[in-house]
């Protein structure tokens, strides 16, 4: 019986760190516990029988909100449970933005809509195989360059908040130096991403 199950429910926020969120989903799926609820900051989960399930985080935000709801149509009817998960704290009702590195009218994000929706947490029953939504070299390197260009997308943004503070005072100002060192710190998962794309393009090119 429901009621005799244990649950869970832990606040975390990681933003747009992909591989932590979806480790700590396993981790949690290895001690018994599977996912059933999130929100912008927390996450509720059920007692399984350990390993019962797997998890893979997937960055959606560059797809339409079309492509996006064909997509998860798509993994449900493979037999995965999809949940949407935000990579930004926002809380406002009403919200649009735009995203430089989406696809056509992905570039466009609204709430209603795909706003706080750029991640899929897609969740399936273990059946003892690596858990990989995307098994070629070359559709590797594809999902790769999207996420790569939403981290760049950061670090152009904080580079031109440090540049024009320090134009607007002429002095290194304390806003000069702390934006300009964010835009440092966004730059790691750039040089990340865009190596993980050279090895997969190599790797495609090696089997052609």
């Amino acid at each position: 019986m429901k009621e005799n199950i244990k649950m869970k429910k832990y606040y975390r926020f990681f933003g747009g760190r992909l591989s932590t969120q979806e480790r700590w989903l396993n981790e949690m799926a290895h001690k018994g516990y599977h996912l059933v609820k999130t929100s912008k900051i927390s996450y509720e989960f059920e007692e399984c029988q350990p390993d019962q399930y797997q998890y893979s985080v997937e960055f959606v935000a560059n797809q339409s909100y079309k492509k996006e709801r064909e997509y998860r149509d798509f993994l449900e009817e493979m037999g995965y449970t999809v949940f949407y998960k935000n990579i930004n704290l926002n809380f406002s009702r009403y919200k649009m933005v735009w995203r430089p590195y989406g696809s056509g009218t992905g570039q466009i994000s609204a709430n209603p809509g795909s706003y706080n929706k750029e991640l899929f947490i897609v969740k399936k029953k273990n059946d003892g195989r690596p858990f990989e939504l995307h098994t070629t070299n070359t559709d590797i390197a594809a999902y790769y360059k999207p996420i790569r260009n939403a981290w760049l997308t950061s670090v152009i943004l904080f580079v031109a908040l440090s540049l024009w503070q320090y134009i607007s005072n002429q002095t290194f100002s304390k806003e000069v130096i702390i934006f300009g060192l964010i835009g440092i710190l966004f730059l790691i998962p750039v040089i990340f991403y865009q190596k993980e794309i050279c090895h997969f393009v190599k790797a495609a090119k090696a089997k052609e």
